[in-house]
């Protein structure tokens, strides 16, 4: 038999293997609209939007909003999220595991809410869940310093977490930018978030000393490398050469990136929004490469995703399928190949 090679075929055959991610993400979902790791393990704030914006590329509005509302009813007083929600006795019961209240894990609800708005063209759930997102905001904007960076959180007695991620507050950076465009779709005003992600983008541009003052450097986590470029902090043709320059350090040839250069274990999550990231700088054909690689890490039985792969034992590792590794790869391919009106959302950033 033949098998036909057309670029056509090729990327129909890619996209329906990386939208069975997505069913995999539904089937893991709870009933109440929890998205956990999967069936049995945590949920996490982040982790659970990045899911529910894979459900909403692949058409599974309903599932998205039902994980925004459980969200929604999760968000402390003071308009924080709790880092862990896990399983008590046999079933989720929404109960925290972990007291630390992590800054960029509750704004990133307005990333989701502007991404299902764009791929829907319905504001239903920014209305609805409008005052979640100012009290996130709130909570966020309070841990910002006069030098613009922006506290990692705060620990289980309520106290200051008193120094900055880079990864962290890139995300921060372009979930700022989302409430703000949720904000003009709303027509609600709110200069004082502007005036925010302009600080929190000088700093990561131009204060490098205001993260990791107290820890050792994360610069040997990918995501230090690549998060500035994926959330539109540093754009353009600049972008793609500051890439290059630690390409060799993170990717394995063939296999994906690595989740920090001293260590040969290859994650998919990782390598998938390092495609978002290249997508973001116009480097389309490098991204899709890269895409392509990591359906070898997909179970083709159910659609997920297998988290990592150790190159040097040749094993996956660890052997779980988590629904953000899914969700980041079914994200990546709209990026790339366009499955909805939300594609750009990791491409066009808004200005400052």
């Amino acid at each position: 038999m033949s098998v036909n090679h057309s670029p056509s075929t090729r990327n129909k055959s890619l996209l329906g293997r990386v939208l069975a991610g997505a069913d995999y993400i539904a089937s893991q979902q709870l009933e109440n609209g929890c998205i956990p790791w999967f069936r049995g393990q945590i949920a996490d704030p982040w982790d659970h939007v990045e899911a529910a914006m894979g459900l909403t590329v692949a058409g599974f509005h309903e599932q998205a909003k039902r994980a925004y509302h459980w969200l929604a009813e999760q968000q402390n007083d003071d308009g924080s999220w709790y880092s862990e929600y896990g399983q008590r006795a046999d079933s989720y019961h929404d109960l925290p595991d972990a007291e630390l209240k992590q800054a960029h894990h509750g704004i990133y609800l307005a990333t989701g809410l502007w991404h299902f708005y764009l791929a829907t063209k319905d504001l239903s759930p920014a209305r609805q869940l409008w005052p979640c997102l100012e009290r996130a905001a709130h909570f966020v904007l309070a841990l910002q310093t006069e030098h613009g960076d922006i506290l990692w959180g705060k620990d289980g007695n309520n106290e200051l977490l008193d120094d900055s991620l880079i990864t962290a507050c890139s995300a921060i950076y372009k979930s700022l930018g989302c409430a703000l465009n949720l904000c003009d779709a709303l027509r609600i005003r709110r200069p004082n978030w502007q005036c925010a992600y302009k600080k929190l983008g000088h700093a990561l541009r131009q204060k490098p000393e205001r993260f990791d003052r107290s820890w050792a450097s994360k610069q040997r986590y990918a995501m230090d490398w690549f998060y500035p470029y994926l959330s539109g902090v540093h754009a353009g043709s600049p972008g793609q050469q500051s890439l290059l320059q630690r390409w060799q350090e993170f990717v394995v040839p063939n296999l994906g990136c690595l989740c920090v250069n001293d260590h040969p274990w290859v994650t998919v999550a990782e390598s998938a929004e390092l495609c978002l990231a290249l997508a973001s700088v116009g480097m389309q054909d490098k991204a899709t490469e890269l895409l392509g690689q990591l359906l070898q890490y997909q179970d083709e039985s159910d659609g997920g995703f297998w988290t990592g792969y150790v190159h040097s034992d040749e094993a996956l590792w660890p052997e779980e399928k988590t629904t953000w590794t899914a969700a980041a790869v079914v994200l990546a391919a709209d990026s790339l190949y366009r499955i909805t009106p939300a594609a750009d959302l990791f491409i066009n950033h808004r200005p400052e």
